[in-house]
């Protein structure tokens, strides 16, 4: 076969790979590869990984959109100074999402506006990044979907389809009461969940009080269990990042709840 030829049916088969990124590049690459005298194995492998990060880039981007965050939030955009009980070398270490991978759970507390959901999203937008399938959803969002499921008797096919995901963030567990049906769905979410997948919580409330905002001790208790089994704690502490920015003085407590606690 002459060198005219060589190569020739080479966009025709990457097309049919739907390799678009080896396409683009496969002329700089072999014009460079040649100059350079590069191995074969080289010159494949780093048309290869173009392909690779790419794609894996374009997968994360899609489970950042399904996992439906309020906003995307970072902890390189987290204020440490003015939160130090957030224990950074904690939350790093976390960030490398071992935790997700043994199945394992995160709960943040604190009063309003400290951070907690803020860093429930950076650690859930590393999992997406890293491959993880995540979706977000306050506790009353996930209460109100478990309803419809169970309305439409589908609450066993909507727990089994939830188990698919790595990780669940339930967010503002305690801004308001649940009705005792409520509380029952919500156990189940985190029992059917219990050693199968991961869940960070985020609750303006601690454990001592999830009998009264569960309305049935039992059920809490049988909930806190099971959530705290294998389980980080992080308690955050200070006034709300909201009203300091406004700079109004006010306690946290003078201040109704927010509906978003993603500071």
């Amino acid at each position: 076969m002459s060198r005219a030829k060589v190569g020739e049916r080479l966009p025709y088969l990457l097309a049919k790979l739907k390799a678009r990124r080896v396409l683009q590049r496969l002329e700089q690459t072999a014009e460079r590869a040649r100059a350079e005298e590069w191995p074969y194995e080289q010159f494949l492998e780093t048309l290869l990984e173009a392909e690779v990060f790419a794609r894996d880039a374009s997968g994360a981007r899609q489970r950042i959109k399904h996992a439906a965050f309020p906003a995307l939030k970072t902890l390189e955009d987290f204020d440490w100074s003015v939160q130090p009980a957030a224990e950074k070398p904690l939350l790093l270490h976390l960030a490398q999402l071992a935790w997700i991978e043994e199945r394992a759970n995160v709960c943040f507390f604190g009063p309003p506006g400290t951070g907690k959901t803020h860093l429930a999203i950076a650690l859930a937008l590393k999992a997406c990044q890293h491959g993880s399938r995540v979706a977000f959803a306050t506790a009353q969002e996930w209460v109100s979907r478990l309803e419809q499921a169970q309305d439409r008797n589908q609450l066993e096919h909507e727990l089994r389809r939830l188990e698919r995901y790595h990780l669940l963030v339930v967010d503002e567990v305690g801004y308001l009461p649940l009705e005792r049906q409520a509380a029952n769905l919500l156990f189940a979410l985190v029992s059917r969940r219990y050693e199968r997948g991961s869940i960070a919580v985020t609750s303006n409330r601690g454990f001592e009080q999830w009998g009264e905002i569960l309305g049935d001790a039992m059920v809490a208790a049988a909930l806190i269990d099971r959530l705290v089994h294998h389980a980080t704690m992080i308690t955050l502490k200070g006034k709300s990042y909201r009203l300091r920015e406004r700079g109004t003085g006010i306690a946290p407590s003078a201040q109704a709840p927010s509906l978003r606690d993603s500071a």
